[in-house]
């Protein structure tokens, strides 16, 4: 005797339970998209307990803060390090000052010369007014194919100098930052030593009004140098950079913080901010609240030339 059912396909089975069942299975579709996991702050150090108190204490600084943010830090003293989103590329706007003056000091390096006054007035007016005449100068001096030799040299791959002039439009990523910063603050074959205190010298002397971002939170008696920028675009809204270089109280650190999607550029500042006085708070934990710095409550920064966008 033929079962009732023996004729009818295993898909039309399937359907008829399930319409019994009062749902609609999906035969042979595809499961849904599970979004990846966002970012998160990795750390590492020889120092037992720091890698984790760092880590707890940037996220808590990121917490419900919107826009996207990179980060590099690197403590030489304790063998510390700390990354998020390492290589997501920015915008540079005037932190690649920095690059520019690096560039200048190697090209010096390769002909055994010392800079011009011309090119001092220069590279002074860039890194502690951030004068954008003189980076225009400079860049135009210097051109691409210098810049991105420097670049290959310093193994910083990923940064890409801006065309046509804008030089604001430079890509950059933490990593490469803090490759910079690696070269900036210790012994190497790209820069002199002669070179690496004039950079150190100059980004120590930036005036008040643009000491903000990662020096804020550091412990009194620990050296601040620092190169900040900001852009504003019609895409990513504000880009608002920090990086910084800082020595003393039994430490030898670094901090690049890049972020974009900023409302405001006041929004990314403190952003910046927050993240820099846990980082310097957990690496010196014994500083008084009163002995840390503050920067000003008015930053400002030199508007970068872009095209219209």
């Amino acid at each position: 005797m033929t079962h009732p059912t023996s004729g009818i396909s295993r898909r039309a089975r399937l359907l008829s339970a399930g319409l019994a069942a009062g749902v609609l299975v999906p035969l042979g579709a595809a499961a849904p998209a599970v979004a990846a996991p966002a970012p998160t702050v990795t750390c590492t150090s020889a120092q037992a307990g720091l890698a984790a108190k760092l880590t707890k204490d940037i996220t808590a600084a990121l917490k419900n803060r919107k826009g996207t943010v990179a980060i590099g830090l690197r403590d030489r003293t304790t063998g510390t390090t700390c990354t998020l989103r390492s290589t997501t590329s920015f915008d540079s706007a005037s932190i690649v000052k920095a690059t520019v003056l690096a560039t200048l000091l190697w090209d010096a390096k390769k002909t055994e010369r010392k800079l011009t006054e011309r090119e001092s007035d220069l590279a002074h007016a860039m890194i502690t007014q951030s004068d954008n005449a003189a980076t225009s100068t400079l860049w135009r001096q210097l051109g691409t194919g210098k810049i991105n030799a420097f670049l290959k040299a310093a193994k910083m791959t990923k940064t890409v100098p801006g065309s046509g002039g804008y030089w604001g439009l430079t890509r950059i990523n933490a990593a490469d930052e803090q490759k910079l910063l690696a070269l900036i603050t210790a012994e190497n074959s790209v820069l002199s030593d002669n070179a690496r205190a004039y950079m150190l010298k100059l980004m120590g002397k930036v005036v008040s009004s643009q000491r903000w971002g990662t020096p804020a939170g550091a412990p009194a008696g620990v050296s601040i140098h620092v190169k900040n920028g900001w852009l504003q675009r019609s895409t990513h809204g504000w880009r608002v950079h920090s990086i910084g270089a800082f020595k003393g109280g039994g430490h030898d650190y670094t901090i690049s913080v890049l972020t974009h999607g900023n409302s405001t550029m006041n929004y990314g500042v403190t952003t910046i901010q927050g993240v820099a006085k846990a980082i310097h708070k957990d690496l010196a934990p014994r500083a008084s609240a009163g002995g840390r710095y503050v920067p000003t409550d008015t930053p400002r920064e030199a508007f970068v030339a872009v095209p219209g966008s």
